[in-house]
């Protein structure tokens, strides 16, 4: 049995989340591949091939994957497919785009973020905003899974796998990168972060954000915001913290003026400590947190910052 995982990075670094992805595979057992498909992706390459468990790294450098475009890229894996059981990536933006072509290629259902591996053909996913957890065994014959990193922990970097170019480059020639738009910033990136505090519609507006940026700076934590204080205007939505923004378990999540709604809490439950600042007494984070403070956030945040 062979799986194949597809490396996220950005032609020049490997992103951590693809750790996580491979002790996915390892969960499942066999023989591991890691396809890393860029351009100029050398640096990418040498270091997933010290990536734990994995035996082989096939990297496909060519300027039609530098901004591994789904049409390209699913046409790349779908021709490697033939010689592997199971063909994983990780469930963030590349992977939620190309996977399900990949499925479609070679007609099979795709079973997406999985949190748990049972055997090599059942596996574990949250259904219904996370409210529910599904056991999902598949009869097909090729697996297409997308793996939700929070799930899992990320295996060492110790390991010495071997590296093979491949020649064929597929270009689809039906889309073309035309540009980025990044937000630049000095704080850990929000899906990364080991802390993260995210502001609500208790914040009000846009500009009171800038009471969460001394208490970030001293805990060197990301900063995030809810579907409402994202809905509203208040921030970009590349901070958005839920089941349609980006999906976090820090070791610590400071919730400021979010009330709970189950979008929210789909995105950070897994969380390893919740704190939540709100002065609804009842509101609905309070069944999730681990510490739970009933105050204005207006008082509570300067306070808090002088503290720390």
């Amino acid at each position: 049995m062979s799986i194949l995982v597809f490396a996220e990075h950005d032609n020049s670094q490997l992103k951590a989340d693809t750790l996580k992805t491979v002790a996915a595979a390892q969960a499942i057992g066999g023989d591991i591949h890691l396809l890393v498909a860029g351009h100029n992706c050398q640096s990418v390459a040498e270091a997933a091939s010290k990536v734990n468990g994995v035996t082989k790294v096939l990297v496909a450098d060519n300027a039609a994957y530098e901004h591994q475009l789904a049409e390209n890229v699913s046409l790349l894996v779908t021709e490697l497919a033939a010689d592997y059981s199971h063909i994983i990536a990780t469930a963030l933006t590349t992977g939620k785009n190309f996977m399900p072509r990949v499925a479609a290629l070679l007609d099979v259902a795709q079973i997406s973020d999985i949190i748990a591996v049972e055997s090599s053909d059942t596996f574990v996913r949250p259904i219904y905003a996370g409210n529910a957890i599904a056991t999902v065994q598949s009869l097909d014959s090729k697996k297409v899974i997308t793996v939700r990193p929070t799930g899992f922990d990320a295996v060492a970097t110790d390991g010495n796998a071997e590296i093979v170019a491949l020649d064929s480059a597929t270009d689809a020639g039906i889309s073309a990168h035309v540009s980025d738009e990044l937000s630049v910033s000095e704080r850990p990136d929000l899906g990364a972060a080991s802390v993260v505090i995210s502001g609500g519609r208790g914040m009000q507006n846009g500009d009171n954000f800038k009471l969460l940026d001394g208490i970030a700076d001293k805990l060197g934590a990301a900063i995030g915001a809810s579907r409402a204080a994202v809905d509203a205007g208040f921030v970009p939505n590349d901070m958005q913290v839920g089941q349609t923004g980006k999906i976090v378990a820090p070791d610590l999540y400071i919730a400021v003026g979010i009330s709970g709604a189950i979008q929210h809490l789909a995105g950070m439950k897994d969380s390893k400590v919740i704190v939540a600042i709100n002065k609804d007494a009842e509101a609905p984070i309070f069944q999730v947190a681990d510490y739970g403070l009933v105050a204005d956030l207006f008082d509570a945040l300067p306070e808090l910052e002088s503290k720390l």
